[in-house]
């Protein structure tokens, strides 16, 4: 099992010093899905919704939220990310819109937790512009899909 490395000799919280880590590329993707009412989806894919475009609104959310994981979550490294991309598509079957978020830079930690809070965010912002017509709406399924670069190289999930 590989060590803690967030906590200090005596057990006390720290922020990691990736100081003298090597810059790599690195680039991490997540997914994540909001479970809706067939009316609710309808609304968002006719571009319907009273509040405006949900999913523009959710692209434009998930890449400052990509960008401010750091103030977030408390261990995270400040990025100076060079890419943030969210895309949306619909299952019509389920009901539900799947989000994939995108997030690289070249430096000396990964972008996984940025990937992945650009989902949540994401997810969130359509649940707030769609709430008034579906309070039941459910945000699941957030994972990464896949990272690569640094030490321990390239993650694709199965």
């Amino acid at each position: 099992m590989t060590e803690f490395t967030h906590l200090d000799k005596d057990g006390r919280v720290r922020m990691v010093d990736v100081g003298e880590k090597t810059e790599t590329h690195r680039k991490a993707i997540a997914s994540g899905r909001i479970s809706m009412k067939k009316e609710t989806l309808a609304l968002i894919m006719d571009e319907k919704v009273k509040k405006g475009n949900v999913l523009e609104a959710a692209r434009i959310a998930g890449v400052m939220a990509a960008k401010k994981t750091s103030d977030l979550i408390p261990m995270c490294h400040p990025l100076n990310i060079t890419h943030a991309g969210i895309d949306f598509s619909f299952d019509t079957e389920s009901h539900a819109v799947d989000i994939e978020a995108e997030v690289s830079l070249t430096g000396r930690t990964g972008v996984e937790m940025e990937a992945l809070t650009a989902v949540s965010v994401a997810a969130l912002t359509i649940y707030d512009m769609c709430k008034s017509y579906d309070k039941a709406m459910r945000i699941s399924d957030i994972c990464l899909r896949f990272k690569s670069g640094g030490k321990s190289g390239t993650y694709t999930a199965t």
